[in-house]
């Protein structure tokens, strides 16, 4: 196994939130489908945060 370093922004109005929930459009979940059809791997992402429902999400920081 190996971790990985995501820094992600996205614009939030067509998601439910960032939390994975099976009948709802959500960041984690369709992240993690994008990386399952580039690696072929499940992967299971963790957040140092999260958002609501239509809430976006801009790195602020130059440092990561």
């Amino acid at each position: 196994m190996r971790n990985i370093k995501l820094v992600i922004e996205y614009d939030g109005k067509d998601f439910n939130g960032w939390q994975k929930q099976p009948t709802k459009l959500n960041i984690q979940g369709t992240i993690e489908q994008a990386i399952k059809i580039v690696t072929g791997e499940e992967t299971d992402l963790m957040a140092s945060g999260r958002t609501d429902a239509g809430v976006h999400a801009m790195r602020t920081s130059s440092k990561f």
